[in-house]
């Protein structure tokens, strides 16, 4: 009978054990920063075709999969790609699979085209103010939806085609509006500084694969495949080294920028819906002003409590047909991450430390440099 008793405890330990290292691991992987890759096109959608033989869901597939190959190489990354292989994905999924990963950012790759020998590369975030900016570039990568069984269902009568619906276009995105900017204009920086390609720059577009996601989230035109010396640069093995490279130094460029803007010494405890936060000294730069960011809207709210979930010293900039809002004001870095802690507490979940000197937005790595008071 002690035995069998021994047997059981044994048994009991061993699957604690096994319970605990696997809760272990499953904590270790959530706290992981989460990439989605997205290879445009695939299966019986080709994507954009050339005279010259190359194959817009061939080469997305072949860059994701060496971006995912070089991103997994950092521990504290998690790459999750909507396909792998030559297979079709509606479009409706490829955002889907990035909310249930709760990822942190969305790349969705392509390849351009033109009945010209027109050639460089553009990466795109969504048209947040819905002024159909670049109307033909959005109906061309939206138009897959007709290749999907009952679309008419899936998107709500939405037609590629009108400018009408382009305008229906939800606006999911607009909270992400600068980080998607930031990753963008990465990436073009990336392809024209170290690949001296010609970048036609970061645009906006009503793209339907990025505006379903609640995440930063770009799509990257690679390139043209009706040029002939850049379609074949696209298809090469050299090509799509050098593209991927510079995509995963941007997208962990990105990373480091926002790892720079995250307090990692303020400690908050929920106590009845408020935080508290572990009293740290001062750590003043005199002239710099932080604030954290916690939106970005084309819509224009009175920067009172009320609309911003009961935070309080809301600022709003206002830049034509966006505004950004703030929260706090302070000169003080251990300050403002507070202010952060609090901001996310309240679901600005992806707001982030901005700084400003002489009225003028400056690098907050820069500030962090340079000597506190």
């Amino acid at each position: 009978m002690n035995t069998i008793i021994k047997l059981r405890f044994l048994l009991l330990v061993i699957l604690t054990m096994f319970y605990n290292v696997n809760n272990l691991n499953a904590q270790a992987s959530s706290d992981k920063f989460v990439v989605v890759l997205d290879a445009g096109h695939g299966g019986h959608d080709p994507g954009k075709n050339s005279k010259y033989g190359y194959k817009e869901k061939d080469i997305a597939l072949k860059i994701v999969l060496e971006v995912g190959k070089e991103l997994e190489k950092n521990k504290n990354i998690k790459v999750i790609y909507t396909r792998k292989t030559d297979v079709f994905i509606e479009l409706r999924e490829r955002a889907a699979i990035a909310n249930r990963a709760n990822a942190d950012l969305f790349v969705s790759i392509h390849c351009n085209a033109h009945h010209t020998e027109a050639y460089g590369t553009e990466t795109y975030v969504l048209d947040v103010g819905n002024t159909n900016r670049n109307f033909e570039v959005a109906k061309a990568e939206n138009e897959v939806i007709f290749l999907e069984e009952d679309y008419e269902k899936h998107y709500e009568g939405f037609d590629p085609s009108s400018p009408e619906s382009m305008i229906g276009i939800t606006l999911t995105q607009e909270e992400y509006t600068e980080q998607s900017i930031l990753l963008a204009s990465l990436i073009e920086t990336n392809f024209s500084k170290k690949l001296k390609r010609k970048s036609r720059g970061v645009k906006q577009a009503s793209l339907w694969v990025i505006h379903r996601t609640a995440m930063p989230s770009v799509l990257i035109e690679t390139g043209f495949v009706t040029n002939k010396n850049e379609g074949s640069y696209l298809n090469s093995k050299k090509g799509q080294t050098e593209i991927s490279n510079a995509i995963k130094d941007a997208i962990l460029d990105y990373k480091h920028s926002l790892d720079m803007n995250v307090g990692g010494n303020v400690v908050p405890i929920e106590t009845n819906n408020s935080i508290v936060s572990i009293d740290e000294p001062k750590q003043i730069y005199e002239d710099v002003i932080f604030k954290v960011q916690i939106a970005a809207s084309s819509r224009k709210l009175e920067p009172k409590s009320y609309n911003f979930n009961g935070l309080d010293d809301i600022s709003r900039e206002d830049l034509g047909e966006l505004y950004k809002y703030y929260y706090g004001n302070t000169s003080d870095y251990n300050e403002v991450k507070r202010l952060q802690d609090e901001a996310k507490a309240k679901g600005y979940k992806s707001c982030f430390i901005v700084a400003y000197k002489n009225s003028k937005q400056v690098s907050v790595a820069d500030v962090l440099n340079s000597s506190a008071n």
